[in-house]
């Protein structure tokens, strides 16, 4: 029964931290170089992050710079910033990559939140169907006779306990993102 309800809370954990590290690659008008963590350069065959062939800094508010180690590498990054969706047009001087973040029009940013909203409820259902295959295990395990009424009903109330202490950690990621893409 415990090992039901930590699988369950560690698969819970997860759906928040992939959640958290999802809208850190939401452009919100400021640099922010979580932005460049999907894009591949192809590095001799390889696919290989930015972040590993440069260094990745924020310089000013709204200006992100790329510093590739190997001065070679410049106009991969380059091209591969390009033809990625972050809609961000690459200045070089064959040295450094700047990216300079246009400030976001209202109807952008709304458009941001509704989508932000859109995947918190997403990860929120994770959750929730997380919580209903634990449920099923446990039932399971009260069939087989391996655990008590009593233990069935105490373990769906820390399942839902869990359930609620998680889809509020995402209601809160969910608020503060949408907080700091509606500044101005």
């Amino acid at each position: 029964m415990k090992q039901v309800i930590q699988q369950a809370e560690e698969k819970m954990e997860k759906t928040v931290s992939f959640l958290q590290e999802d809208y850190a690659e939401i452009r919100a008008g400021r640099a922010n170089p979580n932005v460049l963590n999907k894009i591949r350069v192809d590095y001799y065959g390889a696919p290989t992050p930015i972040n590993q062939l440069a260094a990745v800094a924020v310089s000013e508010a709204r200006v992100l710079t790329v510093q590739p180690w190997d001065p070679s590498v410049c106009r991969m990054i380059e091209k591969a910033i390009q033809t990625s969706d972050i809609g961000i047009n690459p200045q070089s001087d064959g040295k450094i990559i700047r990216l300079v973040f246009p400030a976001l029009t209202e109807d952008r940013r709304k458009d941001l939140a509704k989508e932000i909203s859109k995947r918190a409820e997403e990860g929120k259902v994770a959750v929730r169907s997380i919580r209903r295959d634990a449920m099923e295990k446990l039932k399971e395990l009260k069939k087989k006779s391996e655990i008590t009424e009593d233990d069935l009903k105490l373990a769906e109330k820390k399942m839902q306990d869990l359930t609620d202490k998680h889809c509020n950690k995402i209601g809160t990621l969910c608020e503060d993102k949408k907080k700091s893409i509606m500044e101005l």
